[in-house]
């Protein structure tokens, strides 16, 4: 039998701290998620006893989890009103997506510069994986590969500041990003578009990739602005 002395690297008040640390984040990342695919739509207020339920949680990581969330931007938390969903404005939403497509752009110059073997084994795996999601018409699934190929590009740049800027606006435009794939022709636009973006970087071209996730990512913008200009009653559904 192992002797437990003073030598012992884990001491017993360390394990519940990291089982709340893990709550915690399972709860943000459940909420993020609940978020991005539309289940909490925007403007939908938050109803913490119902959450709590719902999720089998206490208010304390509940709370927690409303504060990052507020820090992404994803809720908004006013005085005597509690938590809500956010909602972007279409001045917010256009200039959001403007800037995200420099930023895209940019990763994919640097990208294919500085991308491994590796790293493009990977990229068109997720690619291929993407595509039989879409033939099953599995949404969430595709959308998921979809955004690990632009994660996988941006972390490929290399570049610390770009990565923070990158992630930091790239949550409060997942939910938009999402729902721009509501309809099946964009749907299908965007995997042409990625298909292009892989001979890019197969062929290492730096300035085509960028011009691909530039315009990639407007159109993204200008599907996005065309939903949120129609009626509720009329907008499409998951």
């Amino acid at each position: 039998m192992q002797n437990m002395d003073n030598t012992s690297t884990i001491s017993a008040p360390e394990i519940p701290r990291v089982e709340r640390l893990r709550l915690h984040d399972t709860v943000v990342e459940h909420l993020r998620r609940l978020i991005i695919e539309g289940v909490l739509s925007p403007g939908v207020k938050l109803n913490e006893r119902e959450l709590c339920e719902t999720l089998g949680i206490s208010r304390t990581p509940l709370r927690e989890a409303f504060k990052v969330l507020a820090a992404e931007g994803l809720i908004e938390i006013a005085p005597n009103r509690g938590a809500s969903v956010a909602r972007m404005t279409e001045k917010e939403i256009r200039e959001m997506f403007e800037l995200m497509s420099a930023l895209e752009a940019f990763s994919g110059e640097l990208a294919a510069e500085r991308m491994t073997p590796v790293e493009l084994a990977e990229i068109k795996a997720l690619h291929y994986a993407m595509l039989a999601c879409r033939a099953q018409q599995d949404l969430p699934g595709y959308y998921a590969r979809n955004q690990a190929i632009h994660d996988r590009i941006n972390e490929a740049a290399r570049n610390g500041a770009l990565r923070q800027t990158y992630v930091s606006i790239n949550r409060r435009l997942m939910a938009l990003r999402f729902r721009s794939n509501f309809r099946t022709d964009k749907w299908d636009r965007a995997i042409d578009e990625h298909e292009q973006m892989i001979d890019a970087l197969e062929k290492r071209d730096g300035k085509r990739l960028g011009e691909i996730l530039r315009k990639h990512l407007l159109a993204k913008r200008d599907a996005v602005l065309q939903i949120h200009a129609e009626p509720a009653e009329n907008a499409p559904s998951n």
